[in-house]
């Protein structure tokens, strides 16, 4: 028997006391122990989702939850009560129940696909019976969006992000590594066909799935232009690997003929070479359909980004028409005259106010002056009265000669006569 591990079960899987409890029924009053009702119904549910994610599966059934959980040949008991319950709370949904929600031609294309018997469960809920068949199969709804938001990215970071419509078997091939079966891709797509993001749908007798462009809130029914666009795009891809495939050829035959001619058989090389040139003028001819191909596909393009240019002009003009609705050419000259008013009051507020702050400077600009030369005045020396000579200064002037000694006013006065 695998370890606990390796099977994802929890430490205490190895808790025999612990896992006798665990495997017994539930009461069928969940009040009469509240606690220990809840608390084993968190743990089998916890386990069931861990189990699913581990197999990277989106359904359940009783059947195959038995065989994972069985401990030293033990069953758990309590196994369809917790299905009823995760049912109940909205975390499972029956299969049959989970694909009718969608509303599409799903049914037209999974026959045999789903194994579900829709009316079995109902039958013995009818009859009152507590029993959850053991082949029945329920979707677990938080992994199943899980997966359809993988499968979603999946597709628009691959090539076939370009086509909006790719057939089932590409999309099988792109979600291998993600989907674990067909049945976890159909129940992916279920999902986000309920979010319209996709549409599936028959297209001669071939499965095809339209996905949610770039831009769109939702997906668009699968047009005409679509079909064609799709089988253009099958054809180019369907002529690239036989233009490969005749180039390959005509390879080998040149190959074989250089062989031949070199072992001295030149009739047989001369054959291998007429084979060569038939199958160059196939695959040329194949080419040149396949530049057709190419130059539709691409005028469609062209086509698709023109619609868009136009939308993107009507958006504009219906939008400038709205702007302008209540524009008229009288209405703009009053606004001028309005405004050149305006302009005019503005600059002789502004002559005024600038003529009334040059006046202001003006003033203090007097009064500073004045003020200077009260200042210089205070500090001019005083004139010596004394008669005395002054006190000789050996400080250099400005030009850095002696400064001539001060000449008293009694010595001028002689000087003067």
């Amino acid at each position: 028997m695998s370890t606990a591990p390796d099977m994802g079960l929890p430490p205490e899987w190895s808790d025999d006391e612990r896992m006798n409890v665990m495997f017994s029924e539930f009461k069928e009053n969940r009040d009469v122990n509240v606690t220990d009702w809840d608390s084993r119904m968190d743990f089998w549910t916890a386990l069931i989702m861990r189990g699913c994610r581990r197999r990277g599966s989106v359904t359940v059934n009783l059947q195959d939850l038995n065989k994972s959980f069985q401990r030293k040949e033990k069953t758990p008991l309590g196994l369809s009560t917790v299905i009823q319950s995760m049912a109940r709370c909205g975390k499972i949904q029956r299969e049959s129940e989970f694909a009718a929600s969608v509303d599409c031609g799903w049914v037209s294309w999974s026959v045999g696909m789903l194994l579900v018997k829709p009316l079995k469960w109902t039958f013995s809920t009818l009859l009152g019976s507590n029993r959850v068949p053991l082949e029945e199969s329920f979707v677990v709804i938080e992994l199943v969006k899980e997966k359809a938001a993988e499968l979603l990215k999946v597709y628009r970071s691959s090539d076939f992000s370009s086509c909006s419509i790719i057939s089932f078997q590409e999309l099988c091939t792109l979600s291998s590594n993600i989907c674990a079966d067909e049945s976890t891709l159909c129940m992916a797509l279920l999902q986000l066909q309920k979010d319209k993001q996709v549409i599936v749908s028959l297209h001669e007798g071939e499965k095809i799935v339209k996905f949610c462009q770039p831009g769109q809130d939702r997906v668009s029914p699968a047009s005409d232009v679509d079909i064609g666009i799709y089988q253009l795009q099958r054809s180019e891809k369907l002529l690239e690997e036989r233009v490969q495939k005749l180039s390959l050829e005509a390879d080998r035959c040149k190959e074989e003929a250089r062989i031949l001619l070199r072992d001295g058989k030149k009739t047989q090389a001369l054959r291998c070479l007429r084979g060569r040139k038939r199958v160059e003028k196939r695959a040329d001819g194949l080419f040149a359909k396949l530049e057709s191909i190419r130059g539709i596909l691409e005028r469609i393009a062209q086509s698709q980004t023109d619609k868009m240019v136009m939308q993107a002009y009507q958006a504009g003009v219906s939008a400038l028409r709205m702007s302008l609705k209540d524009v008229t050419v009288e209405r703009a000259e009053s606004l001028v005259d309005q405004i050149q008013d305006l302009c005019d009051t503005q600059d002789e507020v502004n002559q005024t106010i600038s003529s009334g702050v040059t006046a202001a400077v003006d003033e203090d600009m007097d009064e500073l002056e004045e003020e200077l030369k009260a200042l210089l005045d205070e500090s001019e020396p005083d004139v010596n009265t004394s008669g005395l000579p002054a006190v000789p200064t050996n400080r250099l002037g400005p030009t850095g000669s002696p400064q001539k000694k001060a000449t008293s006013p009694g010595r001028r006065a002689e000087a003067a006569q």
